[in-house]
């Protein structure tokens, strides 16, 4: 057996040039062919970097230094971006961000699926590159890490942050009182729950120690009516200690039209409550896609990005190609947003989706947009499209970002449809799966989204079409 031969070893200290960004956003330089990732790096970066990690195809490395920027850098506008998780490419222009977004569905295609023949267009630009997102979620930790700043600080309380999580951890809270990518009345909320609590002397939880009882604060917001909702999730059920703070935010902040409580008793650190209460006003907020108008809850799904989710869907429509007399199959319908506005071209819709819970939501809005032509199934996706008795003239799939099920992609390939219109938000798993169902469809076109300014993220509309319609 050949021994592999590294061209570095762990530890060492390299100084090198970042030639490409990888999904991810991590920089990518070469040592002798072999592949070294190093964070928090952009093309045309020279840095001095320490290996950490080798593997037989790729090793990681930290960044040290930059000796000399990339003429690409552009100074951040966030005061907490280079220690915040939240964004990764606020010191990169955004012309250069929907270039790298693009490439890297480009690159995955041709490395996991073996397709370069394929045309991708340009990345539809977002609206808004600020304030854009509808949804916020911010931890409490009774564990605040501290910016270098503050470091000499001794009157800052180490015992209490709210904030986001430092770039790479999920012990480490940074506290903050602002964030660009929401709103002012937003921001508002955040600075007024933060002094609040730290007021009144609500413990905050601690990820280490899961104790406390203050663990999540998810602002949502309606960019179509403007209005918020404020959900404060908590450990305990003690919703009498929020009242006073739920009061204060509907006076104090015009747009707050709701508080709720949520209460999880799960180590998990997830913003979902297995119980809610409502503290002040109603249990929902209304916002609008195109021409129709959605439900939201506190544990709803809905896209973050409300301006830009209507480009998306409208790409989605466009590469359906429907008309009046297709069946067409949604699967992870999750609340039937993309069913809604399939069923205005299509003769009927029906939607997937593995959670009765979800699908409550999904039916609410179909009813309360007046679409009579969807009918959603709830339960195990597989058995359920395997036992459907109505083959789809087109299917329309948005998986999560893990992707298919290698049996649901098998399922696809046999269930006789025109066309299928993938909808991503991991270009890797897009192009495996696209790989699997090669034999019997062919990749036409992909269209990249970007949802999520500043991010790596991306999203992608795939259109595919039956070997033997494929001309």
């Amino acid at each position: 057996m050949n021994q592999i031969v590294y061209p570095v070893k762990r530890k060492d200290i390299i100084q090198v040039k970042i030639d490409k960004t990888a999904f991810g956003g991590k920089g990518i330089t070469r040592i002798k062919d072999y592949v070294v990732f190093i964070n928090d790096t952009i093309p045309g970066d020279e840095v001095e970097a320490r290996i950490i990690r080798r593997r037989p195809n790729y090793g990681q490395a930290k960044l040290l230094r930059i000796i000399k920027p990339s003429p690409l850098r552009i100074e951040a506008p966030c005061p907490y971006f280079s220690w915040c998780g939240g964004c990764t490419w606020q010191n990169l222009s955004y012309h250069e961000q929907l270039k790298y977004k693009r490439q890297h569905v480009q690159e995955s295609l041709t490395h996991l699926a073996q397709i370069d023949d394929v045309e991708v267009y340009e990345t539809i630009a977002a609206q808004n590159i600020w304030k854009y997102r509808n949804k916020m979620e911010f931890s409490f930790s009774d564990r605040r890490w501290l910016l270098p700043s503050e470091l000499e600080n001794l009157e800052i309380d180490r015992s209490f942050a709210l904030g986001m999580h430092v770039r790479g951890t999920f012990d480490r809270v940074l506290d903050i009182d602002h964030c660009l990518l929401q709103s002012e009345p937003a921001n508002e909320v955040l600075r007024m729950v933060d002094q609040y609590a730290r007021g009144s002397g609500l413990e905050p939880y601690g990820i280490k120690s899961h104790t406390g009882y203050l663990r999540f604060l998810v602002i949502r917001e309606s960019f179509f009516n403007k209005e918020i909702m404020v959900n404060l999730v908590t450990a305990e059920k003690k919703p009498k200690l929020l009242q006073p703070l739920a009061q204060k935010l509907t006076e104090n902040i015009p747009q707050v039209s709701c508080v709720v409580n949520n209460i999880t008793s799960k180590k998990a650190q997830i913003a979902f409550g297995e119980e809610e209460i409502v503290l002040c006003g109603k249990d929902y907020i209304v916002d609008k896609i195109g021409a129709f108008k959605f439900k939201i809850s506190a544990n709803s799904f809905f896209q973050t990005n409300t301006v830009q989710a209507e480009r998306l869907y409208r790409c989605i429509l466009d590469f359906a190609e429907l008309n009046s007399d297709h069946v067409v199959w949604d699967l992870y319908c999750g609340t039937g947003t993309i069913s809604l506005f399939l069923a205005r071209k299509a003769r009927f819709v029906y939607g997937f989706e593995l959670l009765d819970s979800t699908v409550q939501d999904a039916l609410h809005n179909f009813q309360h947009n007046q679409q009579s032509n969807i009918k959603f199934i709830t339960g195990d996706l597989l058995h359920n499209i395997r036992n459907l008795d109505h083959s789809p003239d087109v299917l329309v799939t948005d998986p999560p970002r893990s992707g298919m099920h290698p049996k649901v992609c098998e399922a696809i390939n046999k269930c006789g449809a025109q066309r299928v219109v993938y909808v991503s938000c991991n270009p890797t798993t897009m192009a495996r799966d696209v790989k699997l169902m090669e034999n019997h469809y062919k990749l036409i076109k992909i269209q990249p989204v970007d949802m999520f300014p500043h991010t790596y993220h991306i999203e992608s509309v795939a259109q595919l079409v039956r070997k033997e319609c494929a001309s």
